[in-house]
């Protein structure tokens, strides 16, 4: 009995993205996402119905600005209070997770499908049934909680991205980045860790007389 295409997505394993079933998903997701980049931005009922139809959870007070785009749709998980920018971009061909609280800016991208290096595997590769197919492979990627990711930043598959993380604009990351840093670049690295000195309260002249909540008042406002 053949495993389904799905299955394999989910397994790591090499998998027929031109498959019937896949490629249903995807038409789906697309024909939604569509629909959802036509509504205007105060049409809070339509976006609201068509985005929980496109992807796997949503969670309460999330807002994406549009236009999106997601591959599957499905296979994303997004946690409460998100925020999404301008031209907000998920190849979600493996699974995608993102946390409570996180900010991205414009023209963020994820992606998890890999392709073979060498050019003629790309082309074709020889399925266990002996027929010619081509095939790729998925890594999920995991963002944290309270991430904020700055405009132009591209995850590459299989990322994790830790709780705290700030990622400066233009970043492409290639590998795990821990929690509560600050990292940047081409390819990405931490450049340090993000501390209280970090705190709007050091910087009074930008401040203008706000103040930062303490804990516990904060999970009240959550």
């Amino acid at each position: 009995m053949s495993v389904p295409e799905e299955e394999k997505i989910f397994a790591g394993v090499l998998f027929s993205p031109g498959d019937p079933e896949l490629k249903a998903i995807k038409l789906r997701s697309h024909n939604l996402c569509a629909d959802y980049n036509r509504t205007f931005e105060n049409d809070t009922e339509t976006r609201d119905r068509l985005i929980r139809q496109i992807v796997g959870a949503w969670g309460e007070g999330s807002f994406i600005q549009g236009p999106v785009q997601f591959h599957y749709g499905v296979h994303t998980k997004i946690g409460k209070r998100f925020f999404g920018n301008f031209n907000l971009m998920i190849q979600d061909d493996g699974p995608v997770t993102i946390g409570d609280d996180c900010n991205f800016g414009p023209n963020c991208t994820i992606v998890t499908p890999v392709h073979p290096m060498l050019p003629d595997e790309r082309y074709r590769l020889k399925a266990p049934d002996g027929s010619p197919k081509h095939l790729c492979y998925a890594k999920p990627v995991h963002v944290g909680n309270d991430v904020w990711l700055g405009a132009n930043v591209v995850i590459c598959p299989g990322v994790t991205i830790g709780d705290g993380c700030v990622i400066g604009a233009g970043s492409v990351v290639t590998k795990d980045i821990p929690a509560h840093t600050f990292a940047a670049g081409n390819p990405c690295r931490v450049i340090r860790e993000i501390t209280q000195e970090d705190s709007m309260e050091r910087k009074p002249e930008i401040a203008a007389g706000c103040t930062a909540y303490s804990p516990e008042e904060l999970a009240k406002l959550r």
